[in-house]
């Protein structure tokens, strides 16, 4: 053996020093520190915690809750909108029964109270429907902000018509379906394909019918009440029976309008519901490859990651990670499942 370099001892470690003087009684004291595993190319992110904003997306329900509180608030507006035609619909009722000489109480001040009822119930409506609109469109403008993070490249039209279609005139009539058609595909969890939109077709036939209805009924009642009311009306008894009978059929009709925009109400407050959790779902889910481009486009790069291409020269090939909680199965790609 060879003796220790300072102090000539005859036990010498592995720096030339024995164990009591020299570093390797101090490598000895300090504890082995396994090393540190990297990650694996290709892992996921955890979810980032509810209502925060994960990769681009804005998962805050702020918008969501406000709609579906206004929505609340329409439906007893619209059913007091309902309660006030109806009476207009009594009261015309009671004139062609007193035309016809039957013995019934009325008089001109039951239709102006009508009449002022209705007033009351449309602006506070109107109000109510105004508020909606303008979060209306704030909201869907943020889903297709975050659909376009699910599916870059897969959309018809930028995010500036989310919100502006809604109040261009002729394309509203189909425009933002096209635009919730590419968001309710982008933002489903299970795939493009694989969700069904029963309930995103069913909103907008009904929002489409009782919006036809209700401009049908009121035009032709507009028309019509500026006739009866004009100055030089002087019709005869048949002629004025006749109107008023008009008057009464076109009031059932806007009934049934108003009953429309309540199931339209009904659907859009279950749609602004679904689509939240539909966006929140996807979020939490990793990043999938992009399947096919509708409609002729070319098929862009999976969302939150890079264009594939060829490894560095040297670089070993990597096999691809599957997601957490999910060993040895691959998430369905984009576009299926």
């Amino acid at each position: 053996m060879y003796p220790c370099g300072n102090c000539r001892a005859v036990a010498v470690g592995p720096d030339g020093r024995c164990a009591a003087c020299g570093t390797y009684q101090q490598q000895l004291q300090q504890p082995s520190v396994p090393p540190q595993t990297p990650p694996m190319p290709g892992g996921y992110p955890a979810a980032p915690p509810m209502g925060m904003p994960a990769g681009g997306v804005d998962l805050r329900r702020g918008l969501s809750t406000t709609l579906v509180v206004l929505f609340g608030v329409v439906l007893p507006a619209l059913i007091f909108l309902f309660v006030a035609r109806s009476n207009q619909f009594g009261v015309l009722g009671d004139m062609l029964d007193a035309i016809e000489g039957k013995s019934v109480s009325f008089s001109q001040s039951d239709l102006d109270d009508a009449d002022d009822m209705f007033t009351t119930a449309r602006i506070i409506y109107s109000l109510i429907t105004l508020a909606i609109a303008v979060v209306w469109a704030i909201w869907f403008r943020r889903l297709r902000l975050n659909a376009e993070v699910f599916a870059p490249g897969q959309h018809r039209f930028g995010s500036g018509w989310a919100a502006g279609s809604w109040f261009t005139p002729v394309v509203n009539l189909w425009f933002p379906k096209q635009i919730a058609n590419d968001i309710w595909r982008a933002s489903s969890p299970q795939g493009p394909h694989a969700v069904s939109r029963g309930l995103l077709n069913g909103w907008w036939v009904t929002w489409i019918v009782a919006l036809v209805a209700n401009a049908i009924s009121g035009l032709r009642y507009n028309i019509l009440r500026a006739k009866v009311e004009s100055d030089d009306y002087s019709p005869t008894p048949s002629e004025a029976k006749s109107d008023i009978e008009s008057l009464h059929s076109i009031l059932a009709f806007d009934m049934v309008a108003i009953m429309i925009f309540v199931a339209a109400a009904v659907l859009a407050l279950l749609l602004v519901r679904q689509i939240t959790a539909m966006q929140e779902q996807r979020a939490s889910l990793p990043p999938q490859p992009a399947g096919p481009a509708p409609y002729g486009m070319s098929a862009p790069n999976p969302y939150g990651a890079p264009a594939p291409g060829p490894a560095p020269y040297g670089a070993p090939q990597m096999p691809p990670t599957p997601p957490p909680g999910q060993p040895g199965q691959q998430y369905p790609p984009y576009g299926q499942g």
